[in-house]
């Protein structure tokens, strides 16, 4: 009897391990780039079906089990704009500076102080269902510590940093930067340099295909455990004030 469990013991654990090793793994790279841009837009727009802006701005998921969320509007319903570069934003209505609040234009190299929550997906194809099926956090002011954020490397990489860097790719600015979200964020004003103890009241979104952020390229390990490649990603966000940048810095 002993010998006849022992066999059946080992023929489990035999089956176990081939399993393990027959299994398939939740992502696999596209060879084709075109085939990952694809379902990046996709999931975007799922990701836009499946959210909404609570009374502050933040993103929030709908509710399957509580009734509260029902009349909000979800994300695609919004008025959204679409760059060329397949960057969407969605400019929060009644969260934009007015005439009383001094809004400021956003250049190209400002300094900007930014109320914000980062956070990077991936999309995938799963049995025919594309979506978002991981996420990394980048940054969060809002849970956080709640001070606003001044000039994130994702944003802008000051000269300084790059003339520091010990390889040819950490001296780019591309090496650091959200190219879909430099591009977008110009499109939105700052308020006239709000304390940093100011409630906030987030202005809107800006969700970033990957082909917009690093697609395949080496970039900065803003998360060292987890590579942002084929990563698109989504900031939500108020901007708190923009200062001229000096010479030294651009």
């Amino acid at each position: 009897m002993k010998k006849i469990f022992l066999y059946i013991l080992a023929g489990s654990l035999c089956f176990s391990a081939c399993k393990k090793d027959d299994e398939v793994e939740t992502y696999q790279e596209p060879e084709d780039i075109t085939v990952q841009n694809n379902y990046d837009d996709q999931a975007i727009k799922k990701f836009m079906n499946d959210n909404y802006l609570d009374a502050q701005g933040n993103i929030k998921t709908f509710s399957t089990t509580d009734t509260s969320d029902d009349n909000e509007k979800k994300l695609i319903d919004l008025p959204y704009e679409t760059l060329p570069s397949g960057v969407i934003y969605i400019m929060r209505d009644g969260a934009q500076p007015t005439d009383a609040d001094q809004p400021q234009t956003i250049g190209d190299s400002d300094i900007l102080t930014l109320m914000i929550r980062a956070n990077a997906y991936l999309a995938a194809n799963t049995d025919g269902n594309v979506s978002f099926i991981s996420s990394i956090g980048i940054s969060n002011t809002i849970n956080g510590n709640g001070i606003p954020l001044i000039d994130p490397l994702y944003y802008y990489a000051k000269k300084p940093i790059r003339d520091a860097a010990t390889t040819d790719a950490a001296k780019q600015r591309s090496y650091y930067e959200v190219e879909g979200f430099r591009e977008a964020i110009q499109k939105f004003k700052a308020f006239n340099n709000l304390p940093s103890g100011n409630p906030y009241n987030l202005q809107g979104v800006i969700l970033v295909p990957s082909r917009a952020a690093f697609a395949r390229d080496p970039h900065y390990p803003y998360n060292s455990q987890y590579s942002l490649r084929n990563y698109s990603m989504v900031f939500n966000f108020q901007v708190y004030g923009r200062k001229d940048r000096p010479e030294s810095d651009k």
